[in-house]
């Protein structure tokens, strides 16, 4: 189902969703599998095919279990073998699990699109698990027979695992992944069993029709009272202010003849500064490397555009701010998991006085972002969910400005002020930046298409 949401469309999905009783009923497992394969990758592009990276390697993680992630982990030398098309979890089992070889099924190609059919394994798995005998142990799926296995003739110890006592694992916790989970890809926030698809199908049409009445709302009304009504349609903003009054957010204007507030904020959704408009209940101007041409002409705060020329760009910030009010996000590029991407220093030098602002939002259908679909889209897709919920919290001052008596460089001020959200939100910091992002979502440095126009994410 993923696949054939995220990688296919949404009527794919809704292809394999109706067959896919039918399936279980008249088909053996192989032939199931090999049916539901043909329906999700038939006619997809191989070139554009990186699901297998972007999205699947999150909902495996979140099913593999504690238990034989440990007893996985003992191995010296790891050999996979699925059944599964090895496009969809090859670039899992050797990024995530650190797996050394993986024996799976190639899917052929015509003309460089799939056209659904599985090959045959080519490699030779003996080979494989040989390089681990005479000392190699074999775990696999109890259900079926050891005959089943072509590797259970090169184990000197197999154990096959039970349903019931796959169900008794405990999830493996976030902490214990060998690689951080960080950039993930995909709308559907949720695991695709056939019950939840079912509900997503029917909270489709309900769902839009409620993200459009939200997004009126949003445009069109005045912002002290948008949160009020919007909070009647199911969605949640809470705010959290230092010292718990909002009195305590007027503070001493900076020293370089700026007129307004320098507000810096993590990067979630593209609402971001939109929430903290409403939640000041002030016009404020949003300052953004790039943004869809849509959401640009329906936002209800001006939003500039920054050329990616550091001195221009620093020129203009400080001219905006000394006209009111600012925000920016310096992450660049938005981060779904509990992690804040490095922070640019540029707004270091904007003012000497900088407002964090900690932002999280928290989604149970679809996600508001993504890397390689409509940009255009986000808005819509995050208030099409029942109970979106949004927290921000406005910390204390941080000094910023470079000053000839500030010993403190701007990259050690940009890493203090992300300190000092991620430890409120109980995030991570990494040093990981947009370039980063881009190349394992999508392959490239940032280049994404939305319509027909191209742009490039600084």
């Amino acid at each position: 189902m993923l696949v054939a949401f995220e990688a296919g469309s949404i009527i794919r999905a809704f292809i394999l969703f109706l067959l896919y009783p039918f399936i279980r009923i008249i088909c053996r497992e192989d032939l199931a599998l090999r049916v539901m394969v043909m329906v999700c990758f038939f006619g997809l592009k191989k070139e554009k095919f990186i699901e297998g990276r972007a999205v699947l390697p999150k909902f495996f993680l979140e099913d593999v279990g504690k238990e034989s992630f440990e007893v996985l982990r003992r191995g010296k030398i790891t050999v996979a073998v699925t059944d599964l098309p090895r496009v969809m979890v090859e670039s899992f089992l050797r990024d995530y699990l650190e797996i050394d070889f993986v024996v799976g099924r190639d899917l052929k190609v015509f003309g460089g699109y799939f056209v659904g059919v599985m090959e045959e394994r080519r490699e030779n798995i003996a080979f494989h698990v040989g390089k681990i005998s005479p000392n190699a142990i074999g775990v696999g799926c109890f259900m079926r027979k050891c005959s089943d296995f072509e590797w259970s003739s090169n184990c000197k110890e197999i154990y096959l695992v039970s349903e019931h006592e796959r169900r008794n694992w405990h999830p493996l916790p976030r902490d214990l992944y060998p690689k951080p989970l960080i950039f993930h890809d995909g709308r559907l926030a949720f695991r695709p069993t056939y019950l939840a698809t079912l509900a997503m199908f029917i909270w489709l049409p309900m769902g839009f029709t409620l993200a459009i009445i939200r997004i009126v709302i949003a445009l069109t009304l005045p912002s002290k009272i948008v949160i009020f009504i919007v909070h009647l349609t199911g969605a949640q903003l809470r705010v959290f202010y230092p010292n718990n009054s909002s009195s305590s957010l007027k503070f001493e204007k900076g020293k370089k003849g700026a007129n307004g507030v320098l507000y810096v904020c993590n990067h979630r959704t593209l609402l971001d500064p939109l929430l903290i408009s409403y939640c000041l209940r002030t016009p404020l101007t949003a300052v953004v490397y790039s943004l869809s041409r849509m959401s640009e002409i329906i936002s209800p705060i001006k939003t500039v555009r920054l050329t990616r020329n550091r001195e221009r760009d620093a020129e203009l910030m400080h001219e905006l701010l000394g006209q009111g009010d600012l925000v920016v996000c310096p992450e660049g590029t938005t981060c779904r998991e509990p992690y804040l991407l490095r922070f640019s220093p540029l707004f270091t030098e904007i003012s000497d006085q900088i407002r964090p602002v900690a932002i999280d939002c928290r989604v149970s259908v679809f996600y508001g972002t993504t890397a390689r679909g409509l940009k255009s889209l986000d808005p819509l897709f995050f208030f099409m969910n029942p109970r979106p919920i949004c927290t921000v919290r406005f910390l204390d001052v941080v000094r910023g400005g470079v000053e000839d008596h500030d010993e403190i460089s701007k990259y050690e001020k940009a890493n203090l002020v992300q300190n000092v959200i991620a430890k409120e939100l109980g995030f991570a910091c990494t040093r990981l930046t947009r370039k980063d992002k881009y190349l394992i979502l999508a392959g490239n440095e940032g280049i994404v298409q939305d319509g027909n126009k191209i742009e490039l994410f600084r």
